[in-house]
């Protein structure tokens, strides 16, 4: 059983239409990184598909995460700062390649 290494909170924001109207449903999902991957709840990214991260945040805390990879650059709303996060995983590549 693989044991992340690190984790963060982000936030899914999906938009329903129904009969009374739009509505809007908050989701808490969470971002993990393990030794060989990076897994949401929906993608799963292996750490060399991964390039990079970074973080603009919008507001006092809020903000995007992004993944960028192979695959294009994947974004994630979070509502703390995911420093601690990015720099695990920067460590995590910076010790795979070298």
């Amino acid at each position: 059983m693989l044991v992340p290494i690190a984790e963060h909170p982000y936030i899914y924001i999906e938009r329903i239409l129904t009969r009374e109207g739009p509505t809007t449903v908050s989701h808490n999902r969470a971002i993990f990184l393990y030794v060989t991957k990076i897994v949401t709840h929906s993608r799963e990214f292996l750490l060399h598909q991964v390039y990079d991260m970074s973080y603009r945040r919008m507001g006092l805390e809020e903000g995007i995460l992004y993944l960028h990879t192979n695959q294009g650059v994947f974004p994630y709303q979070v509502q703390t700062d995911p420093i601690k996060f990015i720099d695990e995983f920067k460590d995590l590549v910076k010790g795979a390649r070298g």
